[in-house]
């Protein structure tokens, strides 16, 4: 049976209503013929997404994040490629001085043209998941929805129904990549509100090491939506380098999940930056399958007026002598709101886990709200755990100390937040991509009001 045959029989026999706040993000028809395996895959997902619905307040790891305005745009399926952009039309979103492999997804697809991928060293191999899915339909099986399951909520349920396109990556056993390589998700206003949804799969073989700089940016302030999902194996021994810069247009809204299964010795480190966007919420999902692993996830997030920036961590340690570091710092101005919700599980036989959560938030108005919920979930005795969190504002004294100085009270303030988040941006380790953050950050607080 096709995909679409399976589609319309769950349409026509789903307990819940036709008419579905999602119909319209789903693409008609599948771009191309598409295997059984995967259309199973569709059909269960879309089953999902008839069943749940969009999620409420009632729903725990929804409670402070409102999904109303994003309802409320009406967005439907990107439902052809935007072939007309030149490589000169995004040197306005390129990062100064970067020297990387360039993959660019333009609202949801791999775009070739504007894509750099000539220098790839031998043992790396980067495609379209929709040339993948055309000619290694059954390698793929295998790998999609791996890691990442049902996902999270519903939302990831949606990608898995409607993704059309993505990159795939793979880096062979031993391979060391010494130039990063930028996975670039390029979003372009339409005539009417679109959302993409790209899914990307990530394979490192044993010993394999890579750094990947994945940004989310736009060309112009358009009403638009991204629902991405990545889905990352690592193999024993293998490390990677993960960065993530979400800095898109003020009108936009943004979902992401990022899915992680971590074999014996292997290395994540993760730092995720969010600027951008009206509305947006990230998933990162931990899961070690080898013992002596490591996963390191760090975040900086700035949220101002009319703009909502929501990270969730959902670590799970199953096994012993692995360890986590979670480590995020919040700026919120002016009615911005941030959620923080951060989860560390440790099961019964995690003997020996090492986990360490902080969650610190700067406050600069009185109207300014961070939800902050870091919890830590253990069911084993020998362990050495730890979170904290704290929400506060500028302290007077070391205002009043530059001040005294002859700071203006603005520059102050703004050489405060800088050393606030300091800690993240010099934790990127790339030169230009640590400049080009610190620039967007220092650009937003010179617009905040004192």
């Amino acid at each position: 049976m096709s995909a679409q045959a399976l589609k319309s029989d769950i349409t026509a026999t789903a307990p819940v209503p036709e008419a579905s706040p999602f119909d319209r993000w789903l693409p008609a028809t599948p771009a191309t013929a598409e295997p059984d395996w995967l259309a199973r895959i569709r059909a269960a997902a879309l089953a999902r997404v008839r069943s749940e619905g969009a999620p409420t307040g009632k729903s725990e790891g929804w409670r402070y994040t409102g999904l109303r305005t994003l309802l409320e745009q009406g967005f439907t399926a990107v439902d052809e490629p935007l072939s007309a952009l030149l490589p000169e039309d995004i040197d306005e979103v390129l990062v100064s001085g970067l020297d990387a492999h360039r993959v660019v997804i333009v609202n949801g697809r791999f775009t070739p043209q504007l894509s750099d991928l000539s220098n790839l060293p031998a043992g790396v191999r980067i495609s379209p998941l929709c040339t993948e899915l055309a000619g290694a339909q059954t390698a793929l099986a295998d790998h999609l929805n791996a890691v990442a399951g049902e996902g999270a909520h519903v939302f990831a349920a949606l990608n898995s129904a409607g993704f059309e396109d993505g990159m795939m990556l793979h880096a062979e056993r031993g391979t060391l990549v010494e130039q990063p390589i930028e996975l670039l998700h390029l979003s372009v206003g339409m005539d009417e509100p679109r959302i993409a949804q790209p899914r990307h799969l990530i394979s490192l073989g044993d010993g394999a090491q890579v750094a990947l700089i994945e940004r989310f940016a736009s060309l112009g302030d358009a009403l638009y939506g991204n629902n991405a999902l990545m889905e990352i194996r690592l193999g024993r021994d293998a490390a990677l380098k993960h960065r993530r810069i979400q800095l898109e247009s003020p009108s936009a809204f943004h979902i992401s999940g990022v899915y992680l299964s971590q074999a014996a010795n292997s290395r994540y480190d993760g730092i995720n930056v969010g600027i951008g966007a009206r509305w947006a919420r990230t998933d990162l999902v931990t899961r070690f399958s080898g013992e002596y692993a490591e996963c390191n996830l760090q975040g900086l997030y700035l949220a101002g007026d009319k703009q909502l920036l929501d990270y969730h961590l959902d670590v799970h340690h199953g096994l012993p002598h692995c360890a986590s570091r979670e480590n995020f710092k919040g700026i919120v101005h002016g009615r911005g709101k941030a959620v923080f919700d951060g989860l560390v599980y440790v099961a019964k036989d995690a003997q020996h886990t090492d986990a360490e959560m902080s969650n610190r938030n700067l406050l600069l108005s009185e109207h300014a709200e961070v939800d902050t919920k870091p919890q830590l979930e253990i069911y084993a005795d020998d362990v050495k755990c730890s979170h904290g969190t704290t929400v506060g504002q500028i302290e007077p004294e070391m205002l009043f100390y530059l001040r005294s100085r002859g700071i203006p009270q603005a520059l102050a303030r703004r050489m405060l937040c800088i050393g606030f988040a300091g800690e993240i941006i010099d934790a990127l380790g790339n030169d230009a991509l640590a400049a080009y953050v610190a620039e967007a950050v220092g650009h937003r607080l010179e617009a905040v009001p004192l």
